[in-house]
């Protein structure tokens, strides 16, 4: 089904028309995190392939803030470890290839030094920060691997990709249920949280967007892995038999996905939208990449109209996205049970559902114009 309407621009013009007579958008402008970070990304890449300097030039101007002349980053720090900082990180490849300027360089450096320190579990797996230890999440995954791969591409460190990869199928091993073939949030390790099954580690249950961020890991990483690296066919195999278990709780009406995976309409539980779009974006792209064969188009197709006709949303102020889990995790609060998934707060125009909103978009597009 065509969608001619281009809604990645219509959604980074949403987002730009925010910013203040400065320039800077308010919330984007506060910190260097992960959220901002992807925001920044998905405007700059829809203006990469759309011919729209102005969104490039946002990004910089919101990059400028944080990284010095001397490549120092504002309110980062080597020893937190955590792997969320990585992620506003990947906007520093195209300031390094439009610019050239040696700053960039150096924060980027700075970043992978993280990386190579990054405290980790007894088979090498980047603990997702300091303060969890001994924890893999999928999140962390999409935060740092990508990040790595083209950090390993761009200034030639190619045993860096053999980390890249180590990190991705680990992860999978660890955290993969054979029965659904979906992927737990978490893992630990020590077995120590009060969120872990004291036989596995895991997390007991599949949270839409923690398998949103991986299966965006994965395509994203491929990317840039090299066509001969021995991992990469296991890789592109994993992905494969991800978005055939993702295809089986697709909820047949909507297309989407729900909040729970595999819970479907159980009491509570909603089809979420930042999940949804991430799961279209990988799908897309992992398409256009040919990393997926036929059937994943009509998957990809039909959620991105469920997406568009139930979620999305046009008026006077520009694009609105609807069913956005705010936020979950993992931590002795946070006891990835079925309710306390489903208890997060559900919101509207959170960035973290329209930045990978934005991106699913622009690989639509690219899939029905390229």
């Amino acid at each position: 089904m065509k969608h001619d309407k281009r809604w990645s621009v219509h959604t980074a013009d949403t987002i730009i028309s925010q910013a203040g007579s400065d320039g800077l958008h308010p919330e984007i402008a506060k910190r260097w995190a992960y959220v901002p970070g992807m925001m920044l990304m998905a405007i700059a890449r829809t203006g990469e392939y759309y011919g729209k300097d102005s969104y490039y030039e946002f990004m910089k101007r919101h990059m400028d803030l944080f990284v010095g002349d001397n490549g120092a980053i504002r309110g980062y720090r080597v020893e937190e470890y955590n792997l969320d900082q990585i992620n506003q990180g990947k906007n520093l490849f195209a300031l390094i290839e439009r610019t050239g300027e040696a700053r960039y360089e150096q924060a980027a450096h700075t970043l992978a030094v993280q990386l190579i320190g990054q405290p980790r579990t007894s088979e090498g797996g980047f603990w997702h920060k300091k303060i969890y230890p001994f924890q893999m999440w999928l999140d962390g995954l999409y935060m740092s691997s990508p990040f790595l791969a083209q950090y390993a591409k761009t200034f030639e460190r190619p045993e860096l990709f053999d980390e890249v990869a180590r990190q991705l199928l680990l992860v999978e091993r660890k955290t993969r249920d054979p029965r659904t073939g979906l992927l737990y949030h978490g893992w630990d390790e020590a077995i120590e949280q009060n969120w872990a099954n004291p036989k596995t580690g895991c997390s007991q249950n599949f949270w839409s967007r923690a398998m949103g961020w991986y299966a965006m890991a994965l395509v994203d990483s491929l990317e840039h892995l090299p066509i001969d690296h021995p991992k990469r066919g296991t890789i592109v195999g994993i992905f494969e038999r991800m978005c055939g278990a993702l295809a089986k709780v697709q909820e047949q009406e909507s297309g989407l996905w729900f909040q729970v995976l595999d819970q479907g309409f159980r009491e509570g539980n909603y089809l979420e939208t930042s999940g949804s779009s991430m799961f279209i974006y990988a799908l897309a792209k992992g398409i256009r990449l040919q990393f997926l064969e036929k059937p994943a188009r009509i998957v990809a197709e039909k959620a991105f109209q469920g997406l568009i006709e139930r979620f999305v949303e046009e008026n006077d102020s520009g694009v609105h996205l609807h069913n956005i889990c705010h936020g979950a995790g993992l931590s002795a609060d946070r006891d990835g049970t079925y309710g306390y998934y489903i208890r997060e707060k559900v919101v509207t125009d959170a960035h973290i559902g329209v930045g990978p909103f934005l991106l699913a978009c622009l690989e639509m597009e690219r899939l029905h114009e390229e």
